[in-house]
């Protein structure tokens, strides 16, 4: 979805009569076959067309600005929720080093100083 996003926000930024795929191709940096590729997609699920007045320039259509409205919504609250996700990782980490860490390590102490005292006592 962001090969198809950067290539509609390059069209999108072009001139007013679209952009041509050099253009395309450098600004959402693809091979020239994968450019091919997702031109060929992105005409075939109508979010570009290519302009009346230039066969070799492309245009977004109105389903194209509707995809592209919804996937920077989408992008936003992705990264939102990454964001949320991290700090939620940051606390359970600090929350393990703080309490669980500790009360582990003492546990695995006091079950290995119990194990000693048994060897001890039963050697002598």
């Amino acid at each position: 979805m962001q090969i198809i996003a950067d290539i509609l926000m390059v069209i999108r930024n072009g001139a007013k009569n679209g952009a041509r795929k050099t253009k395309i191709m450098y600004q959402a940096n693809l091979s020239y076959r994968l450019l091919n590729d997702y031109l060929d997609y992105t005409l075939e699920t109508n979010l570009i067309s290519t302009s009346p007045e230039d066969k070799s320039q492309y245009v977004i259509t109105p389903r194209g600005y509707e995809f592209l409205e919804k996937y920077v919504k989408y992008s936003q609250r992705s990264k939102q929720l990454e964001e949320q996700l991290q700090q939620v990782t940051n606390e359970k980490a600090l929350l393990e080093r703080s309490y669980v860490s500790r009360s582990a390590n003492s546990g695995s102490r006091n079950s290995s100083s119990k194990q000693n005292r048994k060897v001890d006592s039963s050697a002598g």
